[in-house]
């Protein structure tokens, strides 16, 4: 909306006298940052990072008080390497513990350098509120000496564990097994990211069927691309953990799924099953009495069941709220109809079926017609014949979503209008959250005019917090816009970012790690 010059010197006028006396002084002229209370510059620095607050510290007495408050050190990160604080030695950290950290602290992660059992005994004793543990072994050659260690924090829910390739945990884990049996959320973090290219040994580092003992309350267990994890381990944690909610398996290759009955039959409380990036078999998916189970969310992205496995699967289970099942050469157009007819989608809020060649944008039209106005999540990427005009079609359906992913790397002979897009997009969507079009920046068309769809996304997606685009000219013009309306965070590059689907998972907030 244009404003007229009249009302904006009005609105001049307004401000002069507001801001200032009749004599043209401020009436804040004397006012510096040292005259507000303790308690408001304890507010500001709590939007910093540590690295910040210990910077802060240097600036005077008064403020090295307020940056030590132990309200500041609830969450503290010490792994430098992913925006924690360096620690230079132990001696320096076992003094944050006891005077910086205290009762206050509820989230601590720690290095393998750090891992100690002094270190461990100090938080055991001076933090009794700490509840959520991050241990990164992962780089670990050799482990510290744990046989004098008598302590360990006894109140966590949450804990995350970095293995190593090479490191054998059990003489560690021998230490702790008596203090964990509270835990609720438990990840264990491999080594799928390295990227090996040759084959080595694969060492079972830490032992999980005696985990498995010492754990009997977990919710939540995330396994994250371990290369020793097989069908025996899902079987051991589905036989303790009767509270079991969410299992995570995602890039676990041995996984097949042969334990996925007894899996089903034991948790009847799995709601969350997540297996990207599995070797699971179709004849053992269709065993298990899908038919009968509780699983509301599943992800099956990456694995090579056929298109029988698929139709009988998804036609079974009866409340399924999201599927991502991308990355299939049996996911076709005779899968999304079959699902369609059972009528099983209808409590489905999210879709993910990145680079899935085989559906056809007709039988996409047709499926997001009839579900659209249900789903809050929609990703259609990675496919070359998904473009604008079937996005521009469907997203007046989208009424509630809160997340969309669209467009592919691969260039395209065709050209995209993002104009109309984001036009189109702001005027839909008012829920949205997140956004992602991955395009080629070559392939993206846009006018003189751009600033005016852009503008009509910013102004009506309010909610909108991540929009991601591929670096170039667009992304320029996109970021420059927002930045000019104070909303310096929303945009960002796909070399740095990655809008997910898994934000609308029930446990999302668990399955988190860093």
């Amino acid at each position: 909306m244009d404003i007229s010059s009249d009302v904006w010197n009005q609105v001049a006028l307004e401000a002069s006298q507001l801001y200032f006396t009749e004599d043209g002084k401020s009436p804040f002229a004397n006012t510096s940052i040292e005259k507000l209370p303790d308690k408001v510059i304890l507010h500001i620095f709590s939007y910093l990072s540590h690295l910040e607050i210990c910077r802060m510290a240097m600036v005077c007495r008064r403020w090295r008080t307020i940056a030590y408050d132990t309200k500041l050190w609830k969450n503290v990160s010490l792994r430098p390497e992913v925006s924690g604080l360096h620690v230079g030695s132990l001696e320096q950290l076992l003094q944050m513990i006891s005077v910086r950290f205290s009762a206050s602290l509820r989230y601590i992660e720690l290095p393998i350098e750090l891992i100690t059992h002094t270190v461990l005994h100090e938080l055991a004793s001076k933090c009794p509120n700490l509840t959520h543990m991050l241990l990164d072994f992962s780089t670990a050659m050799q482990l510290h000496d744990f046989s004098e260690m008598q302590a360990f924090p006894a109140k966590l829910r949450y804990m995350c564990i970095c293995l190593s390739e090479v490191i054998f945990m059990e003489g560690f884990m021998r230490k702790i097994y008596n203090f964990i049996n509270g835990l609720e959320v438990l990840h264990l973090i491999g080594t799928y990211e390295k990227g090996e290219e040759e084959e080595e040994e694969i060492y079972e580092v830490i032992n999980v069927h005696k985990l498995k003992s010492a754990t009997p309350n977990l919710r939540v267990i995330n396994l994250y691309g371990i290369n020793f994890i097989d069908d025996s381990h899902i079987d051991a944690f589905s036989s303790n953990c009767i509270q079991l909610e969410c299992l995570a398996v995602n890039y676990c290759s041995k996984v097949t799924g042969s334990t996925l009955k007894p899996l089903l039959a034991r948790s009847k409380q799995l709601k969350c099953l997540l297996m990207n990036g599995t070797d699971l078999k179709s004849e053992y998916v269709m065993q298990a009495e899908w038919d009968k189970c509780s699983v509301q969310e599943l992800d099956i992205s990456g694995t090579d069941l056929s298109t029988e496995c698929l139709v009988d699967l998804l036609t079974r289970i009866p409340t399924l709220r999201f599927l991502s099942a991308g990355q299939i050469n049996g996911f076709n157009d005779s899968v999304l109809k079959a699902w369609a007819e059972s009528g099983s989608p209808k409590s489905l809020v999210a879709l993910d079926i990145d680079s899935s060649d085989n559906i056809s944008d007709e039988a996409l039209g047709r499926f997001i017609t009839r579900y659209g106005a249900q789903l809050q999540a929609c990703v259609l990427s990675g496919m070359t014949h998904i473009t604008d005009q079937l996005w521009m079609t469907i997203l007046p359906i989208l009424v509630n979503v809160k997340i969309i992913v669209m467009g592919t790397t691969e260039r395209l002979i065709g050209n995209i209008h993002v104009d109309q897009l984001m036009d189109t997009i702001g005027s839909s969507c008012p829920a949205l959250e997140r956004l992602e079009l991955r395009w080629d920046p070559e392939n993206l068309r846009f006018s003189d005019k751009s600033q005016k769809a852009i503008d009509m996304l910013r102004v009506k997606c309010l909610k909108l917090r991540c929009l991601v685009l591929s670096d170039g000219r667009y992304y320029e013009t996109v970021k420059a816009n927002f930045e000019r309306a104070d909303r310096t965070t929303v945009v960002r590059t796909t070399t740095s970012c990655r809008v997910s689907a898994y934000h609308v998972l029930s446990n999302y907030n668990d399955l988190i790690f860093n």
